[in-house]
């Protein structure tokens, strides 16, 4: 009976139970704003199952045990935001895109990606957890958007959304690539920069040719981005050399906002 207590009490999470709540009233109401159909019901039920377990299983192997805290009650805001588009999209298959909702709750979200970190950095609650949260947020929605986009622009453009998982995937057979990435101001210009390239697109009101070669330029900026952290992490990893002067010299602290690491 114990046992059986403690993961009912490990399911019943207030956070991620406010959580499911908060997607589940903005499913109710993009429906009554748009029509959702069977496809973006279910895809928002998928996502709001998947973010519940994730994270109540973070929680829990987090350690030391600590608050929420503002900072991750923002970036839980910011993923319900990140189900909605979710389920929007899915539905566009089905029946044809929403946009304005979609970029709607698109530009709410990349806001909120900016205010996380300064509330973490304020209330002093910067964590770990908080940095993957964060990251896993940012990186799904671009994720989401690049298949919204991908419908007009063709599926090269998935890319910028996969290239990341690919990554994530590549680092389990190449031990090399888990290393340490240091702070990296051109790393975050570029994560930034393809959520507000792929929202500009999906909004409709470019120029086709303008939308691809704008999108075309995030991606080869994020290439180079990959890329130059690759490099660095094989030359240190893999080969077992110095570090560069001015790369790779040492190990990154995790920022709240967005963590400096690929994984």
């Amino acid at each position: 009976m114990a046992l059986i207590g403690t993961y009912e009490a490990r399911l019943l999470r207030p956070e991620t139970a406010a959580g499911a709540g908060g997607l589940a009233v903005l499913l109710v109401l993009l429906d009554a704003a748009t029509g959702l159909g069977a496809a973006g019901w279910l895809a928002g039920a998928v996502f709001t199952v998947g973010v519940w377990t994730l994270l109540t299983r973070a929680l829990h192997r987090s350690w030391p045990p600590r608050p929420f805290g503002p900072a991750n009650t923002v970036t839980l805001l910011r993923t319900t935001l990140v189900g909605g588009v979710t389920a929007l999209v899915a539905e566009s298959f089905a029946s044809g895109p929403r946009t304005t909702a979609l970029v709607a709750l698109t530009a709410v979200a990349l806001v909120l990606d900016a205010v996380d970190g300064q509330v973490a950095r304020r209330t002093g609650t910067e964590s770990a957890l908080g940095a993957r949260f964060d990251m896993e947020a940012d990186a799904f929605l671009i994720l989401v958007l690049s298949v919204h986009v991908a419908l007009s622009q063709g599926p090269w453009v998935l890319a910028i959304g996969a290239m990341r998982y690919v990554f994530v995937a590549a680092a389990r057979t190449l031990p090399w690539l888990n290393g340490p990435l240091p702070p990296s101001t051109a790393r975050k210009t570029v994560a930034a920069l393809q959520g507000v390239v792929l929202l500009a697109a999906a909004t409709g009101l470019l120029p086709p040719v303008a939308a691809r070669l704008l999108v075309l330029a995030a991606l080869a900026a994020l290439v180079w981005s990959f890329g130059r952290d690759i490099r660095g992490l094989w030359y240190v990893g893999a080969r077992g050399g110095a570090p560069a002067t001015g790369t790779f010299r040492h190990r990154s602290a995790v920022v709240r906002g967005r963590a400096d690491e690929r994984v």
